[in-house]
């Protein structure tokens, strides 16, 4: 009995964690290139009572054995890198990858973070920036004198000067490919870190062999299909109240036991 109520603890336990897996989906259904996220679950160890293939008598072997699972738990969170609606905003600083591909974001401390939220503004001193105001890589920084910026498909960034002063290449725009995605680390702030799972990334031109496009004017959606999150939600919790349910039976048995016994 003490056994069937640890079981169902931990069928509580994965559930609760996997409902706030889908919670932070939901939360972020707005988040410019945020990726769902979903938990993998997975059994504990066996108590093994019987062999299976044990010699039953000197002539016969069990042919299943018996063996009683201990529970389950959630062994790991894993992102869904699935391409999000791309959304026309008209903002020329407003970028989104269409296909494979990060964009690299300089942080404070000197190393390199990666995102696929491309919701850029301008500094004071004409970097092109996030909206926490980390530069984007390679630093990209506008004349003052800039009167229409336009970035190609192949990630291309032209400034058009005002007063009759021409187009002036201001450099271009590379995209990181990763061949385990997956393995980014979260770190909020719709920025993803390497990590050993993930492998070193692959810098490369947008739109080229096999990366990616940049597309100006454009932001990329979460890829959160809230639907699909509330069949998840009520999948669930109605696990969570059958384990729950569990345990109640439990106790009623133990109850049954103490009073007859």
């Amino acid at each position: 009995m003490d056994a069937s109520l640890w079981i169902a603890k931990t069928g509580l336990d994965a559930q609760q964690t996997r409902m706030s897996v889908i919670a932070n989906n939901l939360a972020n259904v707005n988040t410019h290139g945020f990726k769902r996220d979903r938990a993998l679950f997975e059994d504990l160890l066996y108590q093994n009572i019987q062999q299976p293939g044990g010699q039953v008598t000197a002539d016969t072997q069990s042919p299943t054995g018996m063996m009683v699972g201990t529970g389950t738990r959630v062994v790991a969170t894993e992102k869904t890198h699935t391409q999000g609606n791309i959304i026309t905003t008209g903002n020329a600083l407003d970028l989104a990858v269409q296909g494979d591909g990060f964009f690299q974001i300089q942080m404070n401390d000197g190393t390199i973070a990666y995102t696929r939220d491309g919701g850029f503004k301008v500094s004071a001193t004409g970097q092109i920036v996030t909206s926490s105001g980390n530069p984007l890589i390679p630093n990209v920084t506008l004349p003052a004198n800039a009167a229409t910026l336009t970035i190609g498909r192949d990630g291309t960034i032209t400034a058009e000067l005002s007063n009759g002063g021409g187009a002036q290449n201001l450099g271009q725009i590379q995209v990181a490919r990763f061949i385990n995605p997956a393995g980014l680390q979260a770190m909020g702030g719709n920025l993803l870190k390497e990590t050993p799972a993930s492998g070193t990334p692959q810098l490369q031109v947008p739109g080229e062999g096999g990366a990616g496009s940049v597309m100006q004017g454009s932001l990329e959606a979460s890829n959160v299909n809230v639907v699909e999150e509330m069949v998840n939600m009520i999948e669930t919790q109605r696990a969570y109240e059958i384990n729950s349910k569990a345990i109640s039976s439990v106790d009623g048995m133990l109850r049954y036991l103490n009073n007859n016994m």
